[in-house]
């Protein structure tokens, strides 16, 4: 006679699934590989910074960290327009500035009745940034050298750029890369142009 009924002392094995155990261990490891490679690129191809000041207002605003990307000047030359990373004269104990190109190799630059001209004509403002006030090094037209660009920030009248003899042409050696991406805060998050 079998009870049905009652303790029972005999252990019944659990069996384990295998099938979802496999693929429990297959997902970790590719979650652990999509880490590392993000790793990997991020440390050896970009950093991120945070904005000081508003001189790039408003296209970048003070506190927000943004994405360099430190590979792409490697390959290619900054052009007009695109907004660069790099440290005063190399002074590594400086922090980080971003500015707009607006000049590169052979152009010339003068800023004249509240506008920046290259090479003669007006630039188109890409941004609202407001009239330039003060021209300084740029009062007299000034030709680009060979491996040096004509930054400028985007809030003319609140930044410290090409036009004064602090910052001056940046020498390409100095710039480290270019600002593409807003990555905080979260509801800032977008690419930069």
């Amino acid at each position: 006679m079998k009870r049905t009924a009652g303790l029972s002392f005999y252990h019944r094995k659990k069996k384990i699934n295998t099938g979802i155990l496999k693929e429990i261990v297959v997902w970790a490891v590719e979650i652990a590989l999509a880490i590392a490679v993000t790793v990997i690129v991020v440390s050896l191809f970009g950093f991120r910074i945070s904005v000081v000041g508003s001189s790039m207002s408003p296209t970048l605003e003070n506190g927000e960290t943004i994405l360099v990307n430190r590979f792409v000047y490697h390959l290619l030359d900054p052009k007009p327009n695109d907004l660069v990373v790099f440290r005063p004269n190399g002074n590594e104990k400086s922090h980080y500035y971003i500015k707009r190109v607006v000049a590169v190799p052979g152009d010339t630059v003068q800023v004249k009745e509240g506008g920046i001209y290259v090479n003669g004509f007006p630039i188109q403002e890409g941004t609202s940034g407001s009239g330039v006030e003060n021209a300084l090094l740029a009062e007299d037209e000034i030709t680009i050298g060979e491996d040096e660009y004509f930054v400028i920030g985007d809030n003319r009248s609140s930044s410290e750029d090409s036009r004064y003899a602090s910052i001056g042409n940046v020498k390409k050696e100095y710039i480290v890369g270019e600002a593409w991406m807003v990555a905080y805060p979260w509801k800032n998050l977008r690419l930069i142009k």
